[in-house]
């Protein structure tokens, strides 16, 4: 909970455009993203938690662009939030594929 409420209150992070190797994005604060903000319900380690394990594993029935989707718009009626006001679509992307990826990406 103290997390949740922290992130509610940390201002948005300018990602995109911040230094970073792929297409722009800072991918190390796109990977403290998933690990602290992700990982509040789903985990630290992502194995789950409030939400499901949210690991590559898991994850292989999912198609990179609908889980874009989730991200961005999150799931109604369940504690899945949109993170579209937080986040670009190009972000939200990379998020998809690390996810479905692990560090190999």
């Amino acid at each position: 909970m103290a997390i949740a409420a922290l992130a509610a209150l940390t201002p948005p992070v300018a990602l995109a455009g911040s230094a970073g190797a792929d297409r722009g994005l800072n991918t190390e604060e796109l990977k403290r993203l998933v690990h602290q903000d992700c990982g509040s319900c789903h985990g630290l380690t992502l194995k789950g938690g409030l939400g499901p394990d949210i690991r590559p594993e898991n994850l292989t029935h999912y198609d990179p662009d609908i889980l874009e989707m989730l991200i961005l718009d999150g799931i109604p009626d369940t504690a899945m939030p949109p993170w579209r006001p937080l986040i670009t679509q190009e972000e939200a992307q990379w998020i998809a594929l690390y996810l479905l990826n692990g560090d190999a990406q």
